[in-house]
C-alpha cells in the first residue's frame, strides 16, 4: 500500500490539502498529515480543521514562530526526524510558505519523492520571502501541480522537464465549491451580528504592507477615506494588529475591527461583499470564482490569471489608485471576469489519480 504524507503549516495550506486528502481517501493508500505548527493561534489554525473536516494531525511539530531562517530551521530538524521513522513513498507540500519550501529539502535529501501542488505561479519578485520558497521547491519537487497554464510556462521556461508538470486546476477551488453551501447557513448570523447590507471587506497582512510605519499609516488613511462611504469591515491579523498597536496607528472608527474569522464565515463575507481589499493571494482566486471585484494592494501578483480573466485589479500601495478603482465599482463599473479553466471543483481528484499512478 502506498504511503503518502502531506506536510501543512498555515491556513492555506489547510484550505489547499483537505480536498486531496479527502480524494486520497477512496484510494487504497496510507496517508500521514503533518502539521509544523507554522501557524500555531487556534483562530488561525484548530478551527480551520475542524470546519474543513480534515483529520486532526498525526503529528503536530510544534515549531511556532521566529525570522525565517529560524523558522525554516527548526521545522528541518524536526521533520528529518519523523521522515526517517515514517519513510512515506511520497510527501505532498503545498503552496509557497516555509514549511512547504523546508519540508521539500529535507524530503529530497533523503531520495523522497516530492510533489508539489499549487507549483509554477511566480511574481518576478525575489524580496517575497515566498516567490523565494516557490523557486525552491519547484526546481527539486518531483511532481508539479499547477493551477492554470500560464505555471506550467514558468516551469518550462526555467528547465522543468515537462514530463514533472500537471495541470490539474486550483484546489482551494474544490473546497470554496464543496463548502460554500455550508458557508450560505452562517450569513443570516453574520448580517444580523455586524449590521451588514452593502459592505467592503478587509484583510491586510503582508510584511511589505505593515511593517513599515509609512506605508501602513498611508494604506490606513485610504481605507478610513473609503469607510466614510460604505461599512468597512476587518477580521484583522494578529500581526496587522500588533502592528498597528506597535506603531501607534489610529484608524478610522467607521472601520469595523473584528477577529479572526474561520473558514466558512469568512467565505459567506466574501460572497456578498461589495469588494474585497486584500494583500492576500488566495483571496485574489477565490473572489475570481466568486465574481466578487477584488483590489490587491500590491506592486505584483503570482496569480496573474486573477487578472487577466478574473476580477482582480492590482492597486498597489497607491491611495488614490485605490480610491479610483473603489468609486469605479460603486459605480458599476467595476472589472468583469470569468472562471479559469480547470477551475471546476475536480483538480484534487486529479492529482490524487497521477500520485496512485506514480
Amino acid at each position: 500500500m502506498k504511503n503518502i504524507m502531506h506536510i501543512v503549516g498555515t491556513r492555506p495550506n489547510f484550505i489547499k490539502a483537505a480536498p486531496v486528502l479527502s480524494a486520497l481517501n477512496s484510494r487504497c493508500v496510507c496517508q500521514i498529515l503533518i502539521h509544523t505548527g507554522q501557524h500555531y493561534d487556534i483562530n488561525m489554525s484548530d478551527v480551520f480543521f475542524e470546519q474543513l473536516n480534515m483529520p486532526q494531525p498525526d503529528i503536530n511539530l510544534g515549531v511556532g514562530s521566529g525570522s525565517h531562517a529560524e523558522q525554516t530551521a527548526e521545522i528541518m530538524i524536526r521533520l528529518e526526524k519523523v521522515l526517517l521513522e515514517k519513510e512515506p513513498d511520497c510527501l505532498v507540500v503545498y503552496g509557497d510558505v516555509n514549511s512547504t519550501m523546508a519540508a521539500s529539502i529535507v524530503a529530497v535529501k533523503l531520495g523522497i519523492p516530492v510533489a508539489h501542488v499549487e507549483a509554477g505561479l511566480r511574481s518576478r519578485d525575489r524580496t517575497m520571502p515566498e516567490e523565494i520558497n516557490r523557486l525552491i521547491t519547484d526546481q527539486i519537487a518531483d511532481l508539479l501541480f499547477t493551477p492554470s497554464k500560464d505555471g506550467d510556462d514558468n516551469l518550462i521556461h526555467e528547465g522543468v522537464a515537462r514530463e514533472k508538470i500537471h495541470c490539474v486546476g486550483n484546489v482551494m477551488i474544490d473546497t470554496l465549491v464543496k463548502l460554500l453551501p455550508y458557508a450560505e447557513t452562517y450569513w443570516s448570523h453574520l448580517q444580523e451580528k455586524f449590521n451588514l447590507h452593502e459592505y467592503v471587506l478587509l484583510t491586510l497582512h503582508r510584511p511589505s504592507n505593515v511593517d513599515e510605519v509609512i506605508i501602513l499609516t498611508r494604506i490606513m488613511k485610504a481605507l478610513d477615506t473609503i469607510a466614510q462611504s460604505t461599512h468597512v469591515i476587518f477580521p484583522i491579523h494578529p500581526r496587522t494588529k500588533n502592528q498597528l498597536d506597535a506603531l501607534n496607528i489610529k484608524a478610522s472608527s467607521q472601520i469595523e475591527f473584528i477577529e479572526p474569522l474561520g473558514y466558512l464565515e469568512f467565505l459567506a463575507l466574501q460572497n456578498h461583499a461589495k469588494v474585497l481589499i486584500t494583500d492576500s493571494g488566495g483571496i485574489q482566486e477565490e473572489t475570481t470564482y466568486l465574481g466578487i471585484p477584488c483590489l490587491t494592494l500590491r506592486e505584483n501578483t503570482e496569480r496573474p490569471i486573477t487578472i487577466t480573466e478574473g476580477t482582480n485589479v492590482l492597486v498597489g500601495r497607491d491611495p488614490q489608485k485605490l480610491q479610483k478603482e473603489f468609486e469605479l465599482i460603486l459605480a458599476g463599473r467595476e472589472k468583469k471576469g470569468k472562471i479559469p479553466e480547470l477551475w471546476d471543483g475536480k483538480a484534487s481528484e486529479r492529482i490524487a489519480d497521477v500520485l496512485i499512478r506514480q
